[in-house]
């Protein structure tokens, strides 16, 4: 028997698996990114700083997965979905405006943590696509816009909710550059 081409489809986690260029590297990558906004969900309590927040990652979440198969299937982001999460970076990052002004520490209390590893994850997701070009797949250009804009939208946000919670953030100055 061939486990790549297992009888018992319990035994194929995702059907693209085994394939060896970078489309499936892409979808896990993304499907990841969903997976942490949904651990960041689980984790806000809907108050009055948080029930936009809350609201934005809840239809995140499904842009994420219109983000997910744009490169395989149909394209699933448009300019008013950019239009959107703009909006929404401006408002958060109004809202904390003057908080940051350099490098802070990716650090606080849950769900912090886990958007800074969503702001990592759209960074990886960037990657990718850099990597699925390369390699001769075409997709749209405002997949890199998109993707690159969330991994910003993430850190707003994390400025945003240590704002709103008190949160001291804790700068970072690097002895490197």
């Amino acid at each position: 028997m061939n486990p790549k081409k297992p009888r018992d489809k319990r035994e194929l986690c995702y059907p693209f698996i085994f394939e060896t260029q970078f489309q499936c590297d892409y979808e896990i990558a993304t499907d990841e990114l969903c997976c942490q906004v949904g651990a960041v969900l689980s984790h806000l309590v809907a108050d009055d700083d948080t029930r936009p927040v809350l609201a934005d990652l809840a239809a995140l979440q499904r842009l994420i997965y219109n983000l997910n198969g744009s490169v395989r299937g149909r394209l699933g982001i448009f300019e008013e979905d950019l239009d959107w999460l703009k909006g929404r970076y401006d408002h958060y990052n109004e809202a904390s405006r003057g908080r940051v002004t350099g490098f802070v520490l990716p650090q606080g209390p849950q769900p912090i943590p886990t958007l800074h590893l969503c702001r990592c994850g759209s960074k990886k997701v960037v990657r990718l696509l850099v990597r699925l070009e390369e390699s001769g797949v075409r997709f749209d250009p405002i997949l890199y816009r998109f993707a690159n804009l969330l991994a910003n939208f993430f850190f707003v946000l994390t400025v945003y909710l240590k704002q709103a919670w008190d949160v001291t953030e804790v700068p970072y100055v690097s002895i490197n550059y």
